[in-house]
């Protein structure tokens, strides 16, 4: 399903070479006795989810279905990335069903805000609002705004047409949802944020989108058990782990996730969440940044082609995109385009790919790593977010860092509330 490509990674030392910190950081993060052991929760949950919790979540997406052409997401953060990255990765930016998926709650932009609400006059709308506490500023003013506009909409069904994702018993959000009768979701104490696509968290707002859910869980239980080995050799996501190290200690200190797919974009973004929260502390930690190819390439490339030697990349391939086209032959080819009549635009990407990793690799002298991925279905998904995951994990334990908290994200909420007055 995920394979990784080293050959042009350039690194100055063999893998081989960490086996036993893999295995001693393997062991940390199975056996649960490393740093942040209170949040792996993630690790075993493909087989250790809630049952029933899945089933509530398949049984609101029926019950509602034919009764609402757009879905809200409230949250930010891990909140609402995840979620983000697998319908696009999955339905394309622009799906045929009908079914429109807005994210708010992850910004203060009053225009943002303002032309949602105009948008949404004439729709049929749920909303899940997501927050461990209920007290993250952006999803709560953004909750306020939205929920008014669904009780002014629907008045006393508004609360058929709300769910919240929140803690199993305490904070603001659980009370307030207990009070008003919302349908509740659980987001577990042992998986943050950015942890959390495969709980509540990602999968009702995907039920709603019209994702399959089981064949995204089926592709994380596979993956679960396929990358459960310290064996290097064996085990894709631990060498991505190692190679990111050696990397950083060769003196690459930033890291270009690249893309082919404009749907993959948000894929990106979630990428640069996982490991800029979970690395970034401690005054270490590689700078997590994206390119999609080959758009980037006409800004970015010039830098990545001959600028200083900062970065490197790693390449997401998806080897099977659900969608393709044939380019049209023209009989006067007036565009000088007909040397590419009757070849798929899949072909086409390919030896953009191909070119622009020889282009970077052997000219530029770019380290670069490739993570080929088999398609952009569901089960592709499943399986791809527990690679970075376990990956994520393993790379910030060789580092010796914590990948699981976030302090440096706390400073700024506390300058901001006593500047807004909040007591």
């Amino acid at each position: 399903m995920i394979s990784l490509d080293l050959r042009n990674a350039k690194l100055n030392e063999d893998l081989n070479k960490w086996q036993d910190k893999v295995s001693e950081a393997h062991k940390q993060l199975h056996e649960k006795t490393g740093k942040g052991n209170d949040f792996v929760g993630w690790v075993d949950w493909p087989v250790n989810y809630d049952k029933e919790e899945f089933a509530r979540i398949l049984a609101l997406k029926k019950r509602m279905e034919g009764k609402y052409d757009t879905v809200l997401v409230c949250g930010i953060g891990g909140s609402y990335l995840g979620a983000r990255a697998a319908i696009e990765m999955i339905k394309g930016l622009y799906p045929e069903d009908g079914i429109e998926v807005i994210f708010v709650g992850n910004t203060f932009s009053t225009t943002y805000i303002s032309q949602v609400l105009k948008h949404i006059k004439n729709r049929e709308v749920v909303l899940n609002v997501i927050s461990k506490s209920g007290t993250t500023t952006e999803t709560s003013v953004a909750f306020r705004i939205f929920k008014q506009w669904m009780e002014k909409k629907y008045g006393e069904a508004a609360r058929e047409r709300i769910y919240a994702t929140t803690d199993k018993a305490r904070g603001t959000l659980k009370a307030l949802a207990d009070q008003m009768g919302y349908e509740t979701f659980v987001i577990p104490d042992d998986i943050g944020g950015r942890y959390s696509v495969f709980t509540a968290v990602g999968l009702l707002p995907l039920a709603l989108a019209n994702v399959d859910i089981e064949a995204l869980m089926k592709g994380s239980f596979d993956a679960m058990n396929e990358l459960n080995t310290p064996d290097l050799a064996k085990n894709p996501a631990y060498q991505y782990a190692v190679a990111r190290r050696i990397l950083d200690n060769m003196g690459y200190k930033a890291e270009y996730f690249v893309t082919y797919h404009l749907q993959l974009t948000m894929v990106a973004e979630w990428w640069k969440q996982l490991f800029g929260e979970s690395e970034g502390k401690d005054g270490k930690g590689i700078l997590p940044t994206s390119a999609c190819f080959t758009t980037d390439l006409h800004s970015l490339g010039q830098f990545i082609q001959e600028g200083s030697k900062v970065e490197y990349e790693t390449i997401l391939y998806v080897d099977e995109m659900a969608e393709d086209l044939v380019f049209p032959s023209d009989p006067d080819d007036l565009d000088h385009m007909n040397y590419l009549a009757g070849k798929k635009l899949s072909w086409v990407s390919e030896m953009a790919f191909e070119g622009t990793l020889s282009a970077h690799s052997d000219d530029g002298n770019n380290p670069n790593m490739v993570i080929h991925l088999k398609d952009n279905s569901a089960y592709s998904f499943g399986y791809m977010i527990y690679f970075f995951f376990i990956a994520c994990g393993m790379t910030c334990y060789l580092l010796d860092i914590n990948p699981f908290n976030q302090p440096g994200v706390e400073v700024y909420k506390k300058k901001m509330f006593k500047l807004l007055g909040k007591e």
